[in-house]
């Protein structure tokens, strides 16, 4: 049987639909590529909040699920909606890449004594994301943020180009450098520099790095099938994030971010941040049940 597997086509969702591709390979799975285009992707608006409801990057492709165009569906986990069509389900998270985002930016704007943030005083720094507009506000009342859609060759390719620096997932970043895409662009990284920013200070979007695998509910053999290249402590960090999410009901126009990690002894910890009437309110929480530690975080947000 052929898996037919829906993704949007950029290169970094086809790099990450290749991926799946590969693993369902490599288990005996012919597979083929179905490129779907969202209404995010057709969208000229200047921010993800602009552009609609939530969910903009994913619902055309889930349609594809939903009228047996597609078997399987690859998202970006951070762009799907916390809730998805009852006849669809989560399948399979895969392990995550790193969480954090970073900062690109040109060597002359690089400044060591800048904090958490290393850019020049003043400096241009791009994104649409509300929650990185937030954050960067907050951590640098002096930068001029301006809004920035796009691809991430698009988006890198503005450094030195109108701006100083732009903010990406470090994600993105990492999968589309190791993407064995035989069109994978060169994203003239050698000029600039890219700082990682720690997730726990620039807390990241709840469930960045992982990617999301989603099939109809009722195909046990694909559910069964995703499930071997399911990757537990990810699907435990990412299930925590997403119910703290929940709780807030943050749309793509809400700065929120969530950010849990699982230490060997199984203690989760998590770490979430808001903005609400223009001041953040952050939280860290900590206990082994997921359960408890989205309640201890969701309690102390709510209250502040």
């Amino acid at each position: 049987m052929k898996l037919r597997i829906a993704t949007r086509g950029s290169h970094l969702a086809r790099t990450q639909a290749t991926f799946v591709a590969n693993e369902l390979t490599e288990l005996g799975h012919e597979t083929e590529l179905v490129i779907v285009t969202t209404s995010g992707d057709k969208s000229d608006a200047p921010t993800f909040g602009a552009i609609g409801a939530t969910g903009v990057f994913v619902r055309e492709i889930e349609q594809a699920l939903l009228d047996d165009t597609a078997d399987i569906a690859v998202h970006s986990f951070k762009d799907l909606p916390t809730q998805s069509p009852e006849a669809l389900t989560l399948a399979s998270i895969t392990r995550r890449e790193d969480a954090a985002d970073v900062l690109v930016m040109q060597r002359d704007s690089h400044s060591e004594a800048s904090g958490p943030l290393p850019i020049a005083d003043g400096a241009k720094v791009g994104t649409s994301s509300a929650r990185r507009q937030a954050w960067l506000k907050h951590l640098r009342a002096d930068v001029d943020v301006q809004p920035l859609r796009g691809n991430v060759p698009t988006r890198v390719g503005k450094v030195g180009d109108g701006y100083d620096g732009v903010i990406l997932a470090a994600a993105g970043l990492n999968r589309l450098r190791d993407s064995m895409l035989d069109d994978r662009p060169d994203l003239g990284l050698g000029d600039h520099i890219v700082v990682r920013l720690d997730p726990e200070v620039f807390i990241p979007a709840p469930a960045q790095g992982a990617i999301a695998l989603q099939c109809r509910a009722a195909d046990g053999h694909i559910v069964d099938t995703l499930s071997i290249i399911a990757h537990g402590p990810t699907e435990t960090c990412v299930a925590v994030e997403r119910a703290l999410l929940m709780r807030v009901e943050g749309g793509c126009d809400v700065a929120f971010g969530a950010y849990c990690t699982e230490a060997p002894d199984g203690m989760l910890q998590l770490v979430a941040m808001l903005e609400r009437d223009g001041r953040l309110i952050g939280t860290r929480a900590h206990d082994k049940n997921p359960h408890a530690v989205v309640d201890i975080a969701w309690e102390a947000l709510a209250e502040s």
